[in-house]
């Protein structure tokens, strides 16, 4: 940890020079740049493959569009800010803009092509353009990968003062430690009161006068402002004008932490801006599409993954004694309970042996490492979730979902509080926030907030990003015993 100075709680005038753009900042920004240039040069050329195959004095004008392609993509991407450090390693806004500049780019020389009378050959259009955007979209894909293996290293982080009391600052601190991915790395703390010390381990450097001090004297780059009384709209206002003056990025994290920006708006109303929240989509439409897309996904892989399935069993009856699927009761959707399927992964007196296992039972969620009831081929399966395949036929039959809260038992609903119960509200599902964010190395409490967080903001855009990250988790094995 670095040597500090404690700020003392008195104001004084502000340092109004601009601070440098940190280092890696710039360095991510050109390979960004490199990779967009490269992407719009490749597809370039293979359009003009794909189109003529071959070079002709009618291929010419093409031929200079082509070279002409990196420097307006650069320009277009550049327009729609799609290089600004606050996007670096978010991925989703990211990518969002990118597709946003391929969107337009194609239109706009579609209509150019159309009021100026000329003769453009569709095909070229039709290939370029859209093929830059994805070409360039799993580039930045690839650099956002090579980020967060950096930020896992403690490298590339955004320094952070925080700002609020002690609690909320420490569920902060926390969460930022637990996904280094987001960058953001927690250097100091300005709390109300005269109390300094640390939290977490951060240094508490001032009161909530002190922060411009505070972010000079640490050479932070953002601000973070936690929900607390003393930090009114008055108060925030006259801090944003502060940070203004040396270009300090500030963030407000709102009352309602678990809610995400799908389900957020501003509403204008009486030259206020108000925080409208919508309530979370539990029935309608999305969740006939999301009940369609399960059942017809879960049918596909199903028949797709029949040759595993028959490997699987045999190497599973083998391996011990007992039958090949292991039937456990489970509570779903509104406390209906239903019959889950697995590969048997441990031997079959392990209910029996349980409570010799269980500890004090007051654990809500029973998980050991190195469990002596598992067997060595069950201990492989669960480590790459293979024996949970079978729960694929739950899903056909609408007991569950591919994404979803975890699973819960009959005696863990049974201790369920009145907030937790909220899981209730979706099918449980073979995947979730969970399973890509520790699996069974998560706490309860963790893993509860999690399931809560994705009932509050399901959408199908997020089950499919949940879905893509399992891929990776469920290959790296980690946190599954």
């Amino acid at each position: 940890m670095r040597d500090v100075t404690v700020v003392q709680a008195t104001p004084r005038a502000v340092p109004v020079s601009r601070p440098s753009v940190p280092g890696w900042v710039r360095r991510h920004r050109a390979r960004a740049v490199a990779a967009d240039i490269g992407s719009a040069s490749l597809a370039g050329a293979l359009a003009l493959f794909v189109r003529f195959g071959e070079v002709t004095p009618y291929v010419t004008p093409y031929v200079m569009l082509s070279a002409a392609l990196p420097l307006v993509w650069v320009c277009a991407i550049r327009v729609n800010r799609a290089y600004e450090p606050r996007l670096i390693g978010l991925g989703a806004e990211e990518f969002q803009r990118i597709f946003q500049c391929g969107f337009t780019l194609t239109a706009a020389l579609a209509i150019g092509a159309y009021v100026t009378k000329t003769d453009v050959a569709r095909g070229y259009v039709v290939l370029a353009v859209p093929l830059a955007t994805v070409v360039t979209i799993l580039a930045r894909y690839g650099l956002r990968r090579s980020l967060h293996r950096r930020r896992a290293a403690g490298a590339c982080m955004r320094r952070v003062v925080a700002v609020g009391h002690r609690a909320a600052i420490v569920d902060l601190v926390r969460r930022f430690r637990r996904e280094p991915y987001h960058g953001m790395e927690v250097v100091g703390v300005c709390m109300p009161y005269d109390g300094m010390g640390d939290v977490e381990g951060v240094p508490v450097l001032g009161g909530m006068s002190d922060v411009p001090l505070v972010v000079a004297q640490l050479s932070a780059d953002t601000v973070a402002v936690l929900a607390c009384p003393e930090m009114d709209g008055v108060a925030l206002r006259r801090l944003a004008w502060r940070l203004e003056r040396t270009a300090t990025d500030l963030v407000v994290a709102p009352a309602l932490m678990e809610v995400a920006g799908p389900r957020i708006t501003i509403r204008p109303a009486a030259g206020l801006p108000l925080l409208h929240v919508d309530h979370p989509e539990l029935a309608g439409l999305r969740q006939l599409l999301k009940n369609l897309f399960d059942r017809v996904g879960a049918g596909l892989l199903l028949v797709a993954l029949a040759p595993l399935f028959a490997v699987l069993a045999v190497a599973v009856r083998a391996s011990s004694p007992g039958p090949v699927f292991f039937r456990q009761r489970r509570v779903g959707r509104d406390g209906a309970e239903f019959t889950i399927y697995k590969f048997r992964t441990m031997a079959v007196d392990a209910e029996r042996r349980r409570a010799d296992l269980a500890g004090d039972g007051r654990s809500m969620l029973f998980k050991i490492r190195n469990d002596p009831r598992i067997t060595p081929l069950g201990a492989r399966l669960r480590r790459h979730s293979l024996d949970e395949l079978p729960q694929l036929i739950n899903v056909v039959f609408g007991q569950m979902s591919l994404v979803g809260p975890r699973p819960p038992l009959p005696e863990e609903v049974a201790r369920y509080g009145d907030d937790v119960r909220r899981r209730l509200l979706v099918k449980p599902g073979m995947t979730g926030l969970w399973q890509v964010s520790g699996r069974s190395d998560l706490s309860w409490e963790e893993s509860v907030r999690l399931d809560l967080r994705y009932v509050e903001n399901w959408s199908l855009t997020l089950d499919l990003q949940i879905l893509w990250k399992t891929w990776s988790a469920v290959a790296r094995g980690a946190g599954a015993y």
